[in-house]
């Protein structure tokens, strides 16, 4: 039984499963706690191109509405989560884009220690490192250990298939896993020490869409007043991609290097964040090297 087969299984069976919690809800003590969350957000950014010094400025507005259904017990939670996000790109000759995104976990603690998690998520029109325009199914199973408050440990694994929009070409597939791994040192509320490794994959019979890509960051979260926290941030990436091919006539691999500082202010049902990013972007492709930064503040408000 191939892989995806056994994702597609593991799934159907935690629908089965999640259907009982919803049936027997009022009766064996679950809760029901719809939600709801709609953010605002503008960015600004600007890139240099290393070898012809060229300026390419980019603006846009965002709308992002979430809706969402929990459904809890003592030990096990369940939620259903439907988003869109709408991008208006500013300036001639940028055209908008938009993404719909429908997420289905089930989290249950195992022990007071461990808990496991597993997720189906739906995209459409999903911007990925090797598409703009991608329709995608992700499957996943998380498990997260804390044999005590101040440390956390996260292992996830998830399988990709993904479908390519290639305009007047003929629509491509891919499909490949991703492996995450996370280290979370808590010193206080909302005050961590957090290192994330990530290796992926993508196969497939289209040389522009194949790619491996590793990445690592290290964050640090630290409240500095009522609600609101700062978080430093530096993350490296790197990306080989199978059938691209360089100005050298090797395969295409690129380098980023992405420090970030955001700030986090939170008051009641209120979501304000502003970040601001540097990329430092290197690849044996010529063209692609180049560097700028990127500018974000986002309003949201949770219902």
């Amino acid at each position: 039984m191939s892989f995806t087969k056994i994702a597609r299984a593991v799934v159907l069976a935690l629908g089965l499963a999640a259907a009982a919690p919803l049936a027997a809800a009022e009766e064996q003590g679950w809760t029901l706690e719809p939600d709801a969350r709609i953010d605002i957000s503008t960015i600004s950014a600007q890139t240099t191109t290393r070898d012809e010094d060229l300026v390419i400025d980019g603006e846009a507005l965002s709308v992002r509405a979430q809706a969402g259904l929990g459904i809890e017990s003592k030990r096990t939670r369940v939620r259903l989560e439907a988003d869109r996000i709408e991008v208006f790109r500013l300036g001639d000759g940028r055209r908008d884009v938009s993404r719909d995104r429908l997420t289905a976990n089930i989290e249950h603690d195992v022990t007071d220690t461990l808990e496991l998690q597993a997720q189906v998520r739906r995209y459409d029109d999903l911007v990925t490192v090797e598409s703009a325009d991608s329709d995608a199914w992700e499957y996943s199973a998380r498990a997260t250990f804390e044999p005590t408050r101040e440390n956390r440990f996260r292992l996830q694994g998830t399988w990709r298939e993904r479908q390519y929009d290639n305009g007047a070409g003929p629509a491509t597939t891919g499909e490949g896993e991703r492996f995450d791994a996370q280290y979370r040192r808590r010193f206080g509320s909302y005050h961590y020490l957090t290192f994330d490794l990530r290796t992926e994959t993508i196969r497939s019979d289209d040389p522009q869409r194949g790619y491996e890509r590793d990445s690592a960051s290290v964050a640090y979260t630290r409240p500095i007043g009522p609600d609101l926290r700062v978080r430093p941030a530096v993350e490296l990436i790197k990306t080989r991609f199978d059938g691209r091919i360089a100005d050298d006539g090797a395969l295409r691999r690129d380098r980023q290097v992405v420090p970030e500082l955001e700030l986090q202010w939170w008051p009641g049902q209120w979501r304000i964040e502003a970040e601001a990013k540097y990329v430092f972007f290197s690849s044996n492709e010529s063209l692609r090297e180049r560097e700028g930064y990127r500018l974000t503040l986002s309003v949201g408000y949770v219902f």
